[in-house]
């Protein structure tokens, strides 16, 4: 690769970079920059609650949707504590691990649930992640990832909402959907449908303005509950923990339709760019609802993150306790065609 730079196709980012109109929103901003961002977290928070279709009390900003995490979690900890009763959170994994982060922190224990591996379906093993919910005497939290990371595929609709629907009272669910514009299978339903149909008081679902939106740098997220819900997980944020640059790009690019759908497009190619080779070389790869592909190499993984790395291209890291394959970024159909110049360079010399 030229000038030493590396294809960065390891973290999830949009690699389609900012809107133009994001960009011109921060410079204008910078003006008030010596000004608290409390009229633009305003305008955002009133901007997502219209989109969603909910009250403004139900929104909750975060300095990107981990801080909504480490929050909920704070929070649950908190209550946990005042009730005299223990407090654990339920994962499977792999997935993203943020949440697990935080839980050991502040020493949380973490209950650990593989995904099933029946078909190389990698789904949540929904039994299991009850049981061990079930079997705790104290408060439960559930982070599931839907669509999951790494796998990027989604889970059943209807077992997913009838396990939050049933669950009891000491059981809560913090649900993110970090890339919930990325999916168009018809069976998905958002949770924030779910939060709207009151189908749980228990339920916190969160999303990111990393992923579509293109502004992981600019760290906002935010999450959906009821407004009782919400009050509880603010009470343990950050005051003014939107900063003004990214509040701006953030309404910015929601009101820039033609930068959203050039996005979607963009990483829409980039996957059936990579489905097509998979299929030519014959590698397995998972159903990707999300902005990355996991997929199979035959050989071992680390030796080909590495050789990657060799050829300026930086892949997903390993994802235990699944072996095999490998999570790809899906980058701009430039950046396809510069990996899989190098995959096929790596089937002729029968190292995938």
């Amino acid at each position: 690769m030229q000038n030493n730079k590396f294809l960065e196709l390891n973290a999830n980012e949009n690699s389609l970079g900012m809107a133009d109109s994001a960009k011109q929103a921060i410079i204008e901003s910078l003006g008030e920059g010596f000004r608290y961002p409390d009229n633009p977290r305003a305008a955002l928070i009133s901007k997502i609650a219209t989109i969603h279709g909910v009250a403004e009390n139900q929104i909750s900003l975060g300095n990107g949707s981990t801080e909504n995490i480490r929050a909920t979690l704070q929070m649950l900890q908190n209550k946990a504590l005042k009730e005299g009763k223990q407090f654990q959170m339920v994962i499977p994994v792999p997935t993203f691990d943020c949440a697990e982060m935080y839980a050991n922190s502040i020493g949380v224990p973490v209950v650990k649930i593989p995904l099933t591996a029946e078909n190389y379906d990698y789904d949540y093993d929904f039994d299991e992640l009850q049981k061990a919910a079930d079997d705790f005497d104290g408060i439960s939290l559930l982070y599931i990832c839907n669509p999951n990371n790494p796998t990027g595929i989604i889970t059943s609709t209807s077992k997913l909402k009838t396990w939050v629907s049933n669950a009891p009272d000491n059981h809560y669910f913090l649900l993110d959907q970090a890339y919930l514009e990325y999916v168009s299978d018809p069976s998905f339903e958002s949770g924030i449908e779910w939060v709207k149909q009151g189908l749980s008081d228990n339920l916190i679902v969160i999303h990111t303005f990393s992923k579509l939106c293109a502004l992981a740098g600019m760290r906002v997220g935010y999450a959906v509950s009821n407004p009782q819900a919400i009050e509880s997980v603010e009470a343990f944020m950050s005051m003014d923990n939107t900063n003004l640059s990214g509040a701006v790009a953030a309404i910015a690019t929601l009101n820039d339709a033609k930068f959203l759908a050039l996005s979607l497009r963009n990483t829409n190619q980039s996957r059936q760019m990579i489905e097509t080779v998979l299929d030519d070389l014959g590698l397995r790869y998972l159903p990707s609802q999300t902005n990355f592909i996991f997929h199979e190499i035959k050989g071992d993984l680390k030796t080909y993150i590495d050789r990657m790395r060799d050829h300026g291209i930086k892949v997903g890291r390993e994802f235990p306790p699944i072996t095999g394959f490998n999570r790809l970024t899906l980058g701009t159909p430039d950046e396809m065609a510069a990996f899989i110049k190098v995959l096929k360079l790596f089937r002729e010399k029968g190292w995938v």
